[in-house]
Order: C-alpha cells, then sequence, then structure tokens
C-alpha cells in the first residue's frame, strides 16, 4: 500500500475530506509535495509556524539541545536550563503580574490548566466564555464552546458554563461574584477575525477584578507577533491574571503555556500537592526551539514590520469575490459570498500554489496568516495568485 492509502487506513482522522497532500519537506514560507510542487503556507500551519519552516535558528537550537538530554523527568522537579530560562525570557517580556509560567504540550492543555487555577485560586466554580469563541477540544475547552452542534455529541460537558457576547458591554453584568474565570480570546479567531471594540477588554479586566473572578486571555493564536505586537494585549491596555500561549510561540514545536502570578500560580502545588502535572509539558528541545523563536521575535525588526507588511496586503486584497476584509496585523479573513465558493477557493488555491484555509465558525471566509518572515516579492506573489484563483470563481 502506498503511503496516502496507510494514511487514510491508520491515521486518525478529522474529516471526511483531508487535502491529502503528502508532504516530502518545508522551508521558509514553502511546503514542497514528494511529487515536487510547491505550495506557499498562507496560514502557517494554523498559526504555528509565525517565523516560516525550519528556521535554521530554531533547528540548530532542537539539534543542540537533543544531543545534550531530551525527557529526563516529569515537570517540575528538576531544574532543566531550556525551561528556566524560556520562563525567564517570558516573564522579561511580560507585566509583574505575570511572573510564573507553566508549560504544556499544546493550547488546549494551556486553557485546561488555566480552568483548573482560576477554581482554585477563587474558591468559585462558574466559568463564563464568550459566544462564538475557540479554546480547543478537550472536554474542558469544548466546554466553553456556545454552539451545540459542537458540544451535543459529547455531552454531558462541564456544568456551570455561562456565555456573553463579544462587545456587548451590558453582558458583563453576568460576571458576578459566583464566577471564577472570565475566558477570551483577544482577537475572536474561529468567529473569522473579530476584533475587540476600543476599551472593550479592559471593561472585561475591571468587571472581573470588581467581583473577584480571574481574567483569563487566551493569545494562542494572537501572540507571537500575529498581531503588530508580542503579546496582543498590549494594544489594549488590559491586562489578563492569566495568559494563555502556544501554537507560534515554539517556532514549529509543539509547547504551550498558562501564565500568571507567582502567589496564584502557587496554589497548584498544594493542597493537594500535585494539583496539576503534566509528563511532558516544557520539554527540553521544545523549549529550546520556543527560546531560539523569542530571541529572533524580539531581537530583530520582524514584529516592527507588521504594519508595513500588514498595509502591502490590503492594497492588493480588493477583488469583487471579495465582501469584506477583516484584519488584525498580519491575519486576514477575506469574506466571499458563501461557503461553496470559499471551498472551490481552497481547493483552486493549492492548484495556483497557495495554502489558505476557512475559519471552525465561519466557512465563508478565507483565513490568511502569513509566516512574520514573508517578504514584499513573495506579499506580491501570492496577492497574484489568489486574484488568479479569485478571477476562476464567478
Amino acid at each position: 500500500m502506498n503511503l496516502r492509502a496507510l494514511f487514510l487506513r491508520h491515521v486518525g482522522q478529522t474529516s471526511p475530506g483531508p487535502m491529502m497532500k503528502e508532504i516530502s519537506k518545508a522551508h521558509g514560507m514553502w511546503l514542497e509535495t514528494s511529487d515536487g510542487h510547491r505550495i506557499m503556507d498562507l496560514i502557517s500551519g494554523i498559526g504555528v509556524s509565525a517565523l516560516g519552516h525550519t528556521h535554521p535558528d530554531v533547528v540548530m537550537a532542537v539539534q543542540q539541545q537533543a544531543a545534550l538530554y531530551m525527557h529526563t523527568m516529569v515537570y517540575g522537579e528538576f531544574v532543566l536550563s531550556p525551561q528556566v530560562q524560556l520562563a525567564h525570557a517570558l516573564s522579561q517580556n511580560l507585566p509583574d503580574t505575570l511572573q510564573s509560567v507553566y508549560f504544556v504540550n499544546s493550547g488546549a492543555e494551556a486553557v485546561e490548566g488555566a480552568l483548573k487555577l482560576a477554581k482554585k485560586v477563587t474558591g468559585r466554580y462558574e466559568l463564563i466564555s464568550a459566544t462564538t469563541a475557540y479554546h480547543g477540544s478537550t472536554h474542558g475547552a469544548i466546554s466553553l464552546m456556545s454552539d451545540p452542534d459542537y458540544r451535543r455529541p459529547f455531552l454531558p460537558l462541564l456544568p456551570d458554563i455561562h456565555h456573553i457576547r463579544f462587545n456587548q458591554w451590558d453582558d458583563l453584568e453576568k460576571i458576578t461574584r459566583k464566577t471564577a474565570g472570565v475566558i477570551m480570546e483577544t482577537v475572536q479567531a474561529e468567529r473569522g477575525l473579530y476584533k475587540p471594540d476600543p476599551g472593550y477588554l479592559q471593561a472585561v479586566a475591571n468587571r472581573c477584578r470588581e467581583v473577584g473572578a480571574l481574567f483569563i486571555l487566551d493569545e494562542i493564536q494572537a501572540a507571537m507577533g500575529r498581531t503588530g505586537s508580542l503579546f496582543a494585549f498590549d494594544q489594549h491596555d488590559a491586562v489578563p491574571d492569566i495568559l494563555l500561549l502556544a501554537k507560534g510561540l515554539g517556532g514549529g514545536m509543539p509547547i504551550g503555556a498558562f501564565i500568571a502570578s507567582k502567589d496564584h500560580m502557587d496554589q497548584l502545588a498544594k493542597k493537594p500537592a500535585l494539583g496539576h502535572i503534566t509528563t511532558f509539558g516544557g520539554h527540553p528541545v521544545n523549549c529550546a526551539a520556543a527560546l531560539a523563536t523569542l530571541n529572533i521575535l524580539t531581537g530583530t525588526d520582524l514584529i516592527a514590520q507588521v504594519a508595513t507588511k500588514k498595509e502591502r496586503f490590503l492594497k492588493q486584497l480588493d477583488h469583487p469575490a471579495i465582501v469584506e476584509v477583516r484584519e488584525s496585523g498580519l491575519w486576514f479573513a477575506l469574506e466571499l459570498k458563501d461557503s461553496q465558493t470559499l471551498q472551490k477557493a481552497v481547493k483552486l488555491g493549492l492548484e495556483e500554489g497557495l495554502l489558505f484555509d476557512w475559519f471552525l465558525y465561519n466557512d465563508r471566509s478565507i483565513r490568511l496568516a502569513p509566516p512574520l518572515i514573508i517578504k514584499n516579492h513573495e506579499i506580491d506573489w501570492a496577492c497574484q495568485q489568489l486574484h488568479a484563483v479569485l478571477d476562476q470563481l464567478a
């Protein structure tokens, strides 16, 4: 049997229609298939490859750390240099109230840890999330979703989950002294890229502090320069009690984190001890890759270039097939007329050498989230190819 047949037979499937591209290598902006077809990655592996594929500094960090040691002991027992250096480097770029980092394997695990921490710190159990938000697919994370079609097959889920509407200020009254935590995306991603209104996140944070709830900010997709600053909340004057990171943090390696004050985080280490534990969280190789990624993002002008690259895209994203363009830095939602048109565009895009897709809650909008390393001539080429795709949609 060939590799594709083995894939369909033995690899757990996530949809009835996978793209079925057999990748042989990847570098920079480009994926290459086993038959030599080159595809420009315009979604960064869904926000993961902020520095593109196989960035030499990240590869070197992985190789060097793998040659020293890999897994040694479950998280939190040994003093491992890559973990400590990464936690310190993150803390140097965060407010004084976000100085304790708990490393996990993924964004969904970061969500799970944050929910537990909010309950432990407050002694409460009610959780509030925003409608049309997405925080992951584990049992706790999916409990936060508002869409019954995603929730129904997995009932019963966590109890005492309530929802407020994103950017609806009147709903903040639903955050009360019964609330343990309010979890929210800095930019609502899977809805199709919707930003908070000016002052909204600050109002959420203030309401949480007024009633003693913890404000949890999910930057799993929005952080690491994607929106034009290292952390998206830097643009909104709204510091969370718990910050969630993953995806772009690892430079292509699997890592996530939830970050809080030391006083809050210490609650997971007592009554009971080992209140939260992970075997592979903070894996030394993944932490080394993340540290290399963070050093590149903070030590170069890549993030500073986001604004001008965004404008270069926007000037070329004018086409009759595009109903609306929404953006947040190097992150775009191009609304088309319907789902069928978008599905056709994705298939045509692959034929034209472009990889893009849609959003979980919005199957009418093209998702673009290119690696931050994209160059001006690559932006121009991508837009030219995208126009060739859109021209075929009539």
